[in-house]
């Protein structure tokens, strides 16, 4: 078992191991039933913003290094992140606002003659390379905040809607990004066309389309310029909060769109993670994935955030169907940035001081590590049933058979009872704590 306690006294610390004891007796607060198996599973992470690739590679190369391999590789209790999200031009954790695509006076330019990944060369894509080659099965998803100005209503990069003629210019112009980003050495698996697509902020690159108008350029334009080229990016839509899941289900009732679209991105933001079951249930065939969520200065208390993350992002998004999780930044300065507009008090999942290159690691790798460290690429989930609202608890079984459950405890006294391929376990587990327990494969099987 490790274990994560709400004082911060143990963090991911290693417990004794413990034997059964005993063999079950059905009235275990948790129950786990690994002959019951739902969906597979990728892994966990974090965003590689500009702000994040920045402070990375401003480190000195041995500390760079370092805190990479802690963070993507499994060596020496590393978290293995295997699970990433790239902007397509800026977000609002850049330094400037850009696309791949700006042209002199907003020129419109739809044959993409100015179009060039540029920007993503010096940063992001070097440290995404220096993550892939840590864990090759590192997962990489892209999204835009914004199309080119000049494909906008509003002529520019902060707020409007794309423009009915650029529909095909914009596809081209992902597609373009996919190959682009190949030809770098960083392979695209996923793509969301828009970020928060029903939001305009109003100081950072972002754009409003609505679900008819998704689902009209991903069933016209996006899948099939992405089939034409030979691109195998999966297709995502939403990328937006729990809130409003009529959303992806209006793209999903399209079945031109509908048969581009592998799955549906959630944010965390606004409403619960129970939407995801309600699209899943509608289209079993689509994935899920949670695709952004940050921690901030808004929730300070470590025990709060460690709580609500874990059931929420870990065990709940896991129970409903999420095949992985990612949060925003990667890492920021203690300034909560580099960031141009936007969240002024976003937290990354660590803390790179540029000034002396220490690094904070926040309850959030924590919170990650819980998971990325033990559910490993190709797992399953399977069945859970607890007793009670004492706990929540998630369980999966590895592509080597060894069984893993992540709990949070969230009241009661004495120890927590868990019963697992018929034996009983008694394990002490903290109010208020997260824990991890990682079980071998009995004899015989997986």
């Amino acid at each position: 078992m490790w274990l994560t306690t709400a004082d911060e006294a143990q963090k991911l610390a290693r417990q004794p191991q413990q034997a059964p004891a005993g063999r079950a007796a059905g009235d275990e607060a948790v129950t786990i039933d690994t002959s019951k198996r739902f969906q597979e599973m990728h892994g966990f992470g974090a965003a590689m913003t500009d702000a994040s690739a920045i402070l990375l590679s401003n480190l000195p190369d041995s500390k760079r290094k370092a805190i990479m391999a802690e963070l993507f590789g499994r060596a020496n209790s590393g978290l293995g992140l295997s699970f990433t999200r790239l902007t397509v031009g800026a977000s609002d954790f850049s330094t400037r606002a850009y696309s791949y695509d700006d042209t002199p006076g907003n020129v419109p330019d739809p044959e993409l003659r100015h179009f060039s990944i540029e920007p993503a060369k010096k940063y992001v894509l070097p440290r995404t390379r220096e993550a892939l080659a840590i864990n090759p099965d590192l997962l990489v998803m892209i999204s835009p905040w914004s199309a080119p100005a000049w494909m906008k209503t509003s002529r520019s990069l902060i707020t409007g809607q794309l423009q009915p003629q650029y529909y095909q210019p914009f596809a081209n112009y992902l597609a373009r990004t996919v190959e682009g980003f190949g030809r770098e050495g960083v392979p695209v698996s996923m793509i969301t066309i828009q970020n928060e697509p029903d939001f305009e902020p109003d100081d950072y690159p972002g754009m409003r389309v609505n679900s008819p108008d998704r689902a009209v350029i991903i069933g016209g334009y996006v899948g099939p310029t992405f089939r034409t080229r030979g691109l195998k990016a999966q297709i995502l839509d939403y990328d937006h909060n729990w809130d409003d899941p009529q959303m992806p289900l209006t793209v999903l009732r399209d079945p031109r769109a509908r048969q581009y679209v592998s799955g549906v991105a959630w944010h965390c933001y606004e409403g619960d993670v129970p939407a995801q079951s309600r699209v899943h249930d509608a289209y079993p065939a689509k994935d899920a994935w949670v695709t952004e969520c940050s921690g901030g200065q808004w929730s300070p208390k470590y025990a709060e955030v460690l709580g609500w993350m874990t059931d929420k992002l870990i065990i709940g998004a896991s129970n409903h169907w999420s095949r992985g999780t990612l949060l925003w930044n990667l890492a920021l300065d203690p300034k909560h940035g580099p960031h141009t507009g936007g969240c002024g008090d976003c937290r990354g999942v660590v803390t790179i001081d540029p000034s002396t290159g220490a690094i904070i690691r926040n309850v959030e790798y924590y919170v990650l590590g819980h998971a990325s460290r033990f559910v490993l690429p190709g797992a399953y989930r399977v069945a859970t049933a607890k007793r009670g609202e004492a706990v929540e608890a998630s369980a999966f079984i590895n592509p080597d058979g060894t069984r893993v459950a992540i709990l949070h405890r969230k009241s009661g006294t004495g120890p927590l009872t868990i019963a697992l391929d018929g034996e009983r376990y008694e394990v002490a587990l903290p109010v208020d704590s997260v824990a991890t327990l990682r079980w071998k494969a009995r004899s015989g099987g997986k």
